[in-house]
């Protein structure tokens, strides 16, 4: 297996666990971008991979963008810059499988946003998120933060900068789990490995459809779905899906 400068990867039982390694603080600089769209494209295409988590090491989830590596004023060079920092959002909220943030520590700024790109996020205690954008200068991340906070809470977090933990989050609804540190992997690989057990191609129709449907109208959004369906209904997985359910067996699927 490859490896890697900033990340760690490990696979097993059709779960990658994906590890922002940049001690001390996990701050995120162009090579860690980079390879995230690597790491995160390849799991996306492998066939032995159901469900993705992503977690930092140490103390923190990630701490932010690497400020040694702000871009400058010539010419192109901020443009090329946003457009590298939003590959690496965007590989997450492109990969067709599950990704599910463990956020054990701060996940600030670019981290936050990281975060939020998953589909599911797990807090520790002491994981918090925050938005230190208007304390240094910088706007950006409302677009994300809006996704998963309520309105008013949206704008707290980004006018104010201030720190939201585990349990605030667990009760905004931005989290589907806060718990002790010691039980955060463990609780965000357990949801992987729920994931892993369903059918592979209905797991990622549903992410399709979370994806394409997330501004679209309810008409034009079941629509879509119905089409997801009925593509399915002829697929091997669905096959062996209900012949298990038939059966009274566990599914074994292919794919």
């Amino acid at each position: 297996m490859k490896k890697y400068s900033t990340l760690t990867l490990d696979v097993a039982d059709f779960i990658a666990t994906v590890t922002i390694a940049r001690p001390p603080v996990n701050a995120q600089n162009n090579a860690f971008r980079d390879e995230l769209v690597e790491v995160i494209d390849q799991l996306g295409d492998r066939t032995d991979v159901r469900a993705i988590v992503i977690t930092g090491e140490g103390k923190a989830f990630s701490a932010g963008a690497d400020l040694s590596e702000r871009p400058t004023q010539d010419p192109g060079h901020y443009t090329a810059h946003n457009r590298r920092v939003r590959a690496s959002f965007d590989c997450l909220l492109e990969c067709p499988k599950p990704i599910i943030a463990a956020v054990n520590g701060a996940a600030i700024g670019a981290g936050c946003v990281t975060a939020l790109c998953a589909d599911i996020l797990v807090v520790s205690e002491k994981g918090f998120l925050q938005m230190t954008e208007v304390n240094v200068g910088l706007a950006g991340g409302v677009a994300h933060v809006r996704r998963h906070f309520g309105e008013s809470d949206a704008r707290l977090l980004i006018y104010t900068a201030r720190r939201f933990y585990g349990a605030d989050l667990h009760r905004m609804n931005v989290a589907s789990a806060c718990c002790a540190p010691e039980a955060l992997l463990e609780t965000a690989q357990g949801i992987a490995a729920d994931i892993a057990k369903a059918s592979p191609s209905a797991v990622r129709a549903a992410k399709k459809s979370f994806q394409v449907t997330e501004n679209l109208s309810i008409f034009e959004g079941y629509r879509f779905e119905q089409g997801q369906t009925k593509a399915l209904s002829t697929s091997e997985d669905t096959a062996e899906a209900m012949a298990a359910f038939s059966e009274r067996r566990t599914p074994v699927f292919k794919s």
